[in-house]
């Protein structure tokens, strides 16, 4: 996919002000840790993962969706009047139907004429949507789109400390498969992308590629869909097998994706990836010969936020100016099931805004 016409006009992004260490995890899975004899600070050591966020009880996805695309439309002064596409794109969601995005739709006050939906992608959902959204203005149907995705790991986190700590069957080697669930976090991230005839900034999306290494779609699998229940997930992942599937996947993809943007590897300025933890940045940027200097991270306090976790990491990245103008800028974006997106920007105005939810 080659684009000459989309740009990256915003960001706006929400986080919680609830605050769970990996120490604090692992005092709640004191039976675990006791029954087991597991040494503490194990799991920061293992994922490099200090801490991570979670929004209040009850929090809907769509409240913070809702918040971030406000911000967006804010740091780029637009209208919300003209946005002709919104996309919700994370794992989380209000309800199986109506779509999220109906909701988002209604409060942030977009016109009735705004085609709305909800993309389902696992980690990649946002970046799916951004695709989506850049293909329509492309081909010049919208001049405007909202991307947005709000993940809460809260309830998937305490159940996996409920289940670990009450399950006396388990064992050192089958808690691995849970460990993945204990790196999550909350975050609400929106992208605001418009066509270059009204965009302020000029941030050109250059190209995008794509693969789909499905033969590993159960590497990483949650519990049956209960979006329109308790929303009380459970996950499965061998963290191990999907760390080296998705990264061999990332090497394959990145041919067709440096063919796309017209780049060599050695031009890329900066580098956004999924964020799960050290191992899989560490590996990640080693396979694909990027120096790590010009990698940007949030794991390391955010956890793991899902389809959040690129978007908001680039927005912050941004945020901090380690993005500049004239930045060719690389987001690298591998998600289970497994499938791999990598988009190309020339970066040239960063416009963000965010904020911090105490409620």
């Amino acid at each position: 996919m080659r684009y000459s016409q989309v740009c990256v006009e915003s960001f706006g992004y929400t986080l919680p002000a609830e605050i769970w260490s990996s120490a604090d995890v692992e005092t709640k899975l004191q039976p675990l840790y006791e029954r087991l004899r597991l040494p503490e600070g194990r799991l920061e050591l293992m994922t490099g993962i200090q801490e991570r966020r979670f929004w209040q009880p009850g929090t809907r996805p769509s409240e913070l969706s809702i918040n971030s695309c406000r911000l967006a439309l804010e740091a780029a002064e637009m209208s919300p009047d003209e946005v002709g596409c919104l996309i919700h794109g994370s794992v989380c969601r209000d309800f199986l139907e109506p779509a999220t995005a109906c909701t988002v739709h209604h409060h942030a006050g977009l016109p009735r004429d705004c085609f709305i939906f909800d993309v389902s992608n696992a980690c990649l959902g946002i970046l799916t949507g951004v695709a989506q959204a850049a293909n329509m203005i492309e081909l010049g149907q919208i001049k405007a789109a909202l991307v947005v995705g709000s993940e809460g790991g809260r309830q998937l986190v305490e159940n996996t400390i409920a289940t670990l700590n009450s399950d006396t069957s388990l064992t050192r080697k089958s808690i691995k498969s849970a460990v993945a669930s204990l790196t999550i976090g909350s975050a609400s991230c929106a992208f605001l992308l418009t066509h270059e005839s009204i965009s302020k900034t000029k941030n050109k999306l250059v190209g995008a590629a794509v693969n789909a290494n499905t033969a590993y779609h159960d590497l990483c699998q949650s519990d049956h869909d209960q979006a329109g229940a308790s929303m009380a997930p459970l996950m499965q992942t061998d963290s191990e097998t999907l760390m080296h599937q998705g990264v061999k996947t990332g090497v394959d993809n990145m041919p067709a994706f440096l063919a796309a943007a017209g780049w060599e590897v050695g031009q890329i300025d900066r580098a956004i990836c999924h964020q799960v933890g050290v191992a899989h940045q560490k590996l990640m940027l080693q396979s694909l010969g990027i120096d790590p200097a010009i990698d940007y991270s949030t794991f390391q306090w955010l956890g793991n936020t899902g389809a959040a976790a690129l978007p908001i990491t680039m927005a912050r990245a941004c945020e901090a100016g380690f993005i500049e103008p004239g930045h060719k800028v690389a987001m690298l974006g591998i998600g289970s099931g497994i499938n791999c997106m990598m988009m190309a920007v020339d970066w040239n105005e960063t416009r963000v805004k965010g904020e911090t939810l105490e409620r």
